[in-house]
């Protein structure tokens, strides 16, 4: 089963609250990954894992041709909403539906942790990249790195069983993702790390934010809203600033890597 058959209806059940008050936190991200691929004018631009289609967005600005894909209907949606004349398909990372060497740059940030296969889907960004064009990961820092860690941890316990997978850490191992890049078949030509501040006017404001993102939309169905909501609100209590303002800090990695063939 690929990721679109998991994660679409999951993502896509608050998309437009994701869009409004969660995706934007990973600009930081977006941005040093777009400078690591060297993205400009006239940049053939796959981004793998779209949402709502916010780096897109600086791609585009950038003047880069944009192709998005994303697990979800909703949040493809609005992509097109933002970006009407680009492109974007709902689909899998694992079996992405391009034709291969197409791309001078493909593009996932935050979303190769929740292929069903990481490898697998690694392995279709390399195939859909023009040799010599580049290919770049982020994901999130090590988990002490993380204040959200504190957030996956109170949902965790609050399940009444693991779920499937390795959770948002997955790839966050020193090296891990050096190494699955390699086994692509890619080269790999620059790393970084980046700071992510997630920064909430209040709680309710935190919990729609979080609330909307698949994975806590996958633990609402098994224990209920109030319950999980109960529980973050403890999780995040230490991190409530004058006024009810809420500051998480996170740092995020990324790799950049070359499809072999030509000098990058």
């Amino acid at each position: 089963m690929g990721s679109s058959a998991v994660q679409g209806e999951l993502w896509g059940a608050r998309a437009r609250d994701w869009a409004e008050l969660q995706e934007g936190t990973a600009r930081p991200l977006w941005e040093a990954m777009l400078a690591a691929a060297r993205v400009g004018e006239g940049t053939h631009f796959l981004d793998a894992g779209c949402g709502a289609g916010g780096a897109s967005l600086l791609a585009a600005e950038r003047g880069a041709r944009v192709v998005g894909l994303d697990a979800s209907h909703a949040l493809i949606a609005i992509a097109r909403e933002r970006l009407p004349r680009e492109q974007f398909h709902v689909g899998d990372l694992e079996a992405l539906p391009f034709a291969a060497d197409r791309f001078d740059v493909s593009f996932a940030a935050n979303s190769l942790m929740f292929a069903a296969s990481p490898s697998a889907a690694l392995s279709e960004l390399a195939r859909v990249t023009a040799p010599g064009g580049r290919v770049v990961i982020g994901v999130w820092g090590q988990p002490q790195q993380c204040d959200m860690r504190y957030l996956f941890e109170a949902v965790l316990a609050a399940l009444p069983a693991p779920p499937p997978g390795e959770g948002p850490f997955a790839l966050s191992s020193p090296g891990l993702l050096e190494q699955l890049v390699e086994e692509a078949g890619l080269e790999v030509i620059d790393r970084g790390e980046t700071e992510c501040p997630f920064e909430y006017m209040d709680f309710e404001h935190l919990w729609r934010a979080q609330g909307s993102a698949g994975p806590l939309q996958a633990a609402i169905r098994l224990v209920g809203e109030e319950r999980l909501k109960s529980a973050v609100a403890s999780a995040v209590a230490p991190f409530v600033r004058h006024g009810g303002r809420i500051r998480l800090d996170n740092r995020f990695r990324y790799v950049a890597a070359a499809r072999p063939g030509s000098t990058p």
